[in-house]
């Protein structure tokens, strides 16, 4: 079974709202750019200018994320803007163990207890927010989930999509198959919102969980869909399905022209193993001393946790 555990000891969270942030002028945006909304466009110790960040492992046996939620933790307030809650949701056979805060992450004792006790998974994701759309609050902190077809399903996202803003109790419909708006939302995120929506064009197109390349397939028309209602678009997500199962969404990544990536990274760790270092502390696990030739590890965040592997 593979670890990210290390005998050495991360430094204690501790939390920095020192951050300062200006507006940059309208005459100075790409063409492109005046029609997003100025926060994304607002320089900020975000190298991304995406206001919440996501963490997913999808492992092939049974790992614990204590290394590279170490590194994921000390971003939501430390390293990072992100301190207006956080979440993690991964796993357990049939079962979905969740962790709700919508207290800073770097500052957090049950982040601090999640970082450095080591549960097991095949799939895990993890969210830190920065609250743009919707108060901060325990209904609006990420990952969402929701029971279909007796599988739980999750879901974490960062972006912005203009689509579902303001649409509690006014849930937009995907999809090309009416049907009954079952999911809706309990806070007032568009994260959640799109979740739901997504959730209920699966349930009314298909009566059974339909086969991986269905399913992917209709994922991305359902995506196509929000993304091309409105250029200014950026929608990034991680969906999990059942113990196996995780999908990672990315648009639009880098666009012409701008040096600003709105996207997701990702990094797979398997053997030969090799030793990491995380880039927001000084933590590092030597991958080789704890991994067998079996083990094999997809680790998909906003901004490479490492400065050493190949994102």
């Amino acid at each position: 079974m593979t670890s990210e555990m290390s005998p050495r000891s991360v430094p204690a969270f501790r939390v920095n709202r020192s951050h300062s942030r200006r507006r940059q002028s309208l005459d100075q945006r790409k063409p492109w750019e005046r029609s997003l909304p100025s926060f994304l466009l607002e320089p900020s110790p975000s190298s991304t200018a995406l206001l919440c960040q996501l963490l997913g492992m999808n492992c092939a046996e049974p790992t614990d994320f204590t290394f590279s939620f170490k590194g994921f933790a000390i971003r939501g307030g430390e390293t990072d803007i992100h301190s207006d809650g956080w979440g993690i949701a991964f796993y357990e056979g049939r079962g979905l163990r969740c962790f709700h805060d919508p207290d800073a992450c770097a500052t957090s004792p049950i982040a601090e207890f999640v970082a450095n006790y080591p549960l097991r998974t095949l799939n895990m994701i993890a969210h830190i927010r920065y609250a743009t759309v919707g108060k901060t609050c325990l209904e609006n902190v990420h990952p969402f989930q929701r029971e279909m077809w007796g599988i739980q399903w999750c879901f974490a996202h960062n972006g912005d999509v203009p689509l579902f803003k303001g649409t509690r109790g006014n849930l937009p419909w995907l999809g090309d198959v009416p049907g009954e708006k079952i999911y809706n939302p309990v806070g007032d995120t568009d994260s959640e919102a799109i979740f739901c929506a997504i959730l209920n064009a699966l349930k009314a197109k298909f009566d059974v969980l339909p086969s991986l390349p269905v399913l992917h397939q209709t994922l991305n028309c359902l995506c196509k869909e929000i993304v091309d209602t409105d250029r200014g678009t950026i929608l990034n997500f991680l969906l999990g399905c059942g113990h196996n199962l995780q999908f990672a969404y990315s648009m639009p990544g880098s666009r012409p022209g701008s040096d600003v990536w709105n996207g997701l990274y990702y990094t797979i760790r398997e053997t030969p193993f090799t030793k990491a270092h995380l880039s927001d502390c000084d933590y590092s696990v030597d991958f080789s001393e704890v991994n067998t030739e079996d083990d094999r590890v997809a680790v998909i965040a906003t901004k490479p946790l490492t400065d050493d592997e190949v994102w």
